[in-house]
């Protein structure tokens, strides 16, 4: 693993990947706002960097870009990978830790996810305070490398505390509803069923998603301090519950993208 982190870094670097600041994320229907806040953009695709998985999934684009917001040296992931699309949660988190070793100072995700929140609806933002982890594994088991981080690493601020005071302080500002609340990834890719709504929310879930995770999971190892919102984009009402399909669901987070890009942009400007 080592190896192959190093190889992909080393082959970012060689192509003009110098020193980012900000890493970015960008879940499903996110993300074509926020690119074009990008200036001088070096676009890489996936398939060219030793090491990276492919993105399987349907509007996630699969390319890195490297550039500037708001004057500072930001490397984002147009589309993310996820486990099941068959990669193991290494494959899934060796972009981050790419970003780490590049010089990735702050972390930002984005992801789409299902409402459980009674109180709120769907198309609203949800920043994330916490999460349960219900996925069948972890980007940490086996051998652990103590240049990334420790064998037991902490989770008890899994989302920096400092950045989620600067956003709740933005979305007041720019009077931008931000719901804030728990996360729980869950394996996929099918959704859930009445049932396991109704566990869900019993077990203190605001929202759930198949994503975001194993990403923040590795940040914390490695010491990268990180944020992360969501777009709510279907209301998961066991009582009251209708079909979804991935356009309805890509359609209502490019309603709300606007929104996040506003705050990820304004946020990239106060760190």
């Amino acid at each position: 693993m080592i190896r192959e982190i190093k190889e992909a870094t080393d082959f970012l670097y060689k192509r003009g990947i110098e020193a980012p600041e900000v890493g970015v994320i960008l879940g499903t229907g996110l993300g074509n706002l926020f690119v074009k806040e990008i200036k001088k953009p070096l676009i890489i695709n996936y398939n060219s960097i030793p090491h990276f998985p492919i993105s399987t999934v349907e509007y996630h684009k699969g390319q890195l870009i490297y550039g500037e917001v708001k004057g500072k040296k930001v490397l984002a992931m147009q589309g993310r990978f996820h486990y099941y699309e068959g990669y193991s949660l290494q494959q899934v988190t060796l972009p981050v830790r790419v970003m780490k070793l590049l010089g990735v100072q702050h972390l930002l995700i984005s992801n789409a996810a299902g409402n459980l929140n009674p109180d709120w609806k769907k198309g609203q933002l949800m920043l994330i305070d916490d999460h349960i982890n219900l996925l069948p594994d972890n980007p940490l088991r086996g051998e652990n490398y103590e240049i990334f981080g420790p064998r037991f690493p902490d989770m008890s601020e899994p989302y920096a505390l400092s950045l989620n005071k600067k956003l709740k302080q933005i979305a007041k500002a720019k009077k931008i509803k931000l719901n804030e609340g728990v996360y729980t990834a869950v394996m996929g890719p099918n959704l859930e069923t009445r049932a396991e709504y109704r566990f869900l929310r019993r077990i203190g879930s605001d929202a759930v998603g198949m994503s975001t995770v194993p990403e923040v999971i590795v940040a914390n190892h490695m010491g990268l301090p990180c944020c992360a919102v969501s777009v709510l984009t279907d209301d998961c009402d066991p009582d009251n519950l209708k079909p979804v399909n991935l356009k309805e669901i890509v359609k209502v987070a490019g309603k709300a993208e606007p929104k996040l890009t506003e705050l990820y942009v304004t946020l990239i400007n106060a760190i």
